[in-house]
């Protein structure tokens, strides 16, 4: 009986996904006929979506299938994360976009066996280098492993070394195989790698400008692009596109550890992250287009487009942390508030700029459910959302995303 319960389930929910496919197809057509209106070409956007997705809502398209191995929904209405932008009402659209994602999607830890260390990078960018070491990202070697809380959340875990655990040296170390014992070991802290990547198989491509006697003013503007293609396939989370340093930013200011929150009670990550403040302060080192002579500030159209890869990033990384929960405590909570008041933010930016990729991350939204145990959905939206973001910093003109100054905090506002 068993047996045949569960084969008229399947067989069930098998015709419960054409009828929504077929559905969804329609929507699909008529979404499209509908943003090619001259009516709705005279409405925001936001204004499109929300209208649209009553009608979804009223045919039942956007009920989301209930699991009893999937757990309980999270509770992600609290409105305490809220301060950027105030609640929107309504749901948002279902995805039509595909989820394949750029080469390294998500950031990841350094590769121990692919480390060249600072002093490599410093050969080239030792101003750089100088800045880093005036940062506490620096000074992460010498001071975590003493401080009386991090001892506290490693003898919680039975962490016995701090610097040796994984958990831990994902995101406060960098380590690196020695080559002539075979041993690991940390030589850094969080360190140029970190965030750019671990440097080995991309390295010679980075700083090949078109041949030995070719310096990088020489390089032609094909050569460049190239050169930028190359090493970023090859692993480098290179700053030509934001997006690439605002998901190494959000991979450890999202804790993405269950366990690790729960049990150790280490903080849920950085709250208040937000990427043009915390990234244009202390830790800016922009000398390349000076050839190494000043520190300077970004461009506003830059900014911009700075403003809104994090609040993208921001999403991707609270997904993907929602995506281990497996039980209703604070880093499941945690996690799926954080997710939502990203796609409330992007969700207000939307209704203040024209851009099809900020509409493509709220359509992935909205078809997942911030639910326990929902690892496989909420992954594969992180992954989408990560190509859109590629996508948003490459394309996006930073022009386009003016009526945003009002909210990019200023520089008195950059820690």
């Amino acid at each position: 009986m068993a047996d045949r319960a569960a084969q008229v389930e399947a067989e069930q929910n098998a015709r419960n996904r054409v009828v929504n496919l077929n559905s969804y197809n329609r929507f699909v057509r008529f979404f499209n006929r509908i943003r090619m209106s001259s009516f709705t070409n005279r409405l925001p956007i936001a204004s499109v979506i929300t209208g649209l997705v009553l009608a979804m809502t009223a045919i039942g398209l956007l009920q989301s299938p209930r699991s009893k191995k999937s757990g309980p929904e999270l509770d992600a209405s609290d409105g305490e994360f809220m301060r950027w932008a105030p609640a929107q009402g309504g749901v948002l659209v279902s995805s039509a976009v595909d989820s394949t994602s750029v080469e390294g999607a998500a950031a990841k830890p350094v590769d121990p066996h692919l480390t060249m260390g600072s002093e490599t990078c410093i050969k080239c960018h030792a101003n750089e280098v100088k800045v880093w070491k005036a940062t506490p990202h620096h000074r992460t070697f010498d001071e975590l492993h003493r401080r009386p809380a991090a001892k506290e959340i490693a003898s919680k875990l039975g962490v016995r070394s701090i610097k040796y655990d994984g958990r831990c040296v994902d995101c406060h170390y960098t380590q690196k195989v020695d080559l002539a014992s075979g041993n690991v070991h940390a030589i850094e802290g969080v360190s140029c790698e970190s965030c750019h990547g671990s440097a080995k198989q991309w390295l010679d491509l980075h700083h090949d400008y078109g041949g030995e006697q070719v310096t990088r003013a020489m390089e032609t503007p094909e050569h460049r692009q190239q050169r930028l293609a190359q090493s970023v396939a090859a692993g480098m989370r290179n700053p030509v596109n934001v997006y690439l340093v605002a998901q190494s930013c959000l991979r450890c200011h999202t804790t993405a550890d269950e366990e690790l929150v729960n049990v150790g009670g280490h903080p849920t990550g950085s709250l208040d992250f937000e990427f043009v403040s915390w990234s244009q302060g202390t830790i800016r080192h922009n000398f390349i287009d000076s050839d190494g002579q000043t520190n300077d500030q970004n461009t506003r159209d830059r900014l911009r487009v700075m403003f809104v890869s994090g609040m993208i990033a921001d999403l991707e990384a609270s997904l993907r942390a929602t995506a281990e929960a497996t039980q209703k405590a604070k880093y499941g909570v945690t996690a799926a508030k954080r997710a939502d008041r990203a796609a409330k933010r992007l969700l207000s930016v939307s209704q203040k700029v024209d851009s099809k990729e900020i509409e493509n991350v709220l359509m992935v939204y909205s078809g997942v459910t911030l639910k326990l145990n929902n690892r496989e959905q909420l992954i594969q939206a992180a992954d989408a959302i990560a190509d859109i973001g590629f996508r948003f910093a490459a394309e996006t003109n930073g022009h386009v995303l003016e009526p945003l100054d009002a909210f990019i905090p200023p520089a008195n506002r950059w820690k």
